[in-house]
């Protein structure tokens, strides 16, 4: 007998809804001023991503995904580092993580309990299983790609989480 197969994250959050959290976790995080504009750019070859894992009863992650030059410069905006600051490789994926990490906590907030947050990731894009399990914000910040996925099912959910199932 298979297990059943979860709900669409579809059937749960919008674009229009990711579009907003990211708006205000934007605001909050990366600067007064600084806007992510949902205009699709084509995205280079050349990408960094970074994820939290989402379990409960929908299980799937929150994925960030941009060029390396943006990933620095939003950590540099994270940061709120001065040029010539010196932005190290880890100082990237934590601010990348930082931001699936806030991005996720508001998505998971939308979802059925319990839920709980995994801890942030990076490195390559975690696949997606499912077609209609998806929701995708393109976007440009300060004229560069910028996509936001609330995917689901990418696999067996870790057993480390930052938070507890509430």
């Amino acid at each position: 007998m298979s297990a059943p197969v979860q709900e669409a994250i579809t059937t749960m959050v919008d674009a229009a809804t990711v579009q907003s959290i990211a708006d205000d976790v934007w605001t909050s995080l990366v600067g007064d001023g600084e806007v992510l504009v949902p205009l699709p750019v084509p995205a280079t070859e050349v990408t960094v991503s970074a994820w939290v894992q989402i379990t409960g009863p929908w299980c799937g992650a929150v994925v960030v995904t941009c060029e390396e030059a943006t990933a620095v410069a939003l950590t540099e905006c994270l940061l709120r580092a001065r040029p010539p600051a010196v932005i190290e490789p880890e100082d990237v994926d934590d601010a990348l993580g930082e931001l699936a990490n806030v991005l996720g906590g508001n998505v998971k907030s939308l979802l059925r309990e319990p839920s709980s947050l995994g801890l942030p990731q990076t490195g390559p894009i975690p696949p997606a299983f499912r077609p209609d399990d998806l929701c995708r914000v393109d976007a440009q910040w300060r004229g560069q790609s910028l996509t936001i996925i609330v995917q689901g099912a990418i696999g067996t959910p870790h057993t480390e989480r930052n938070e507890v199932p509430q």
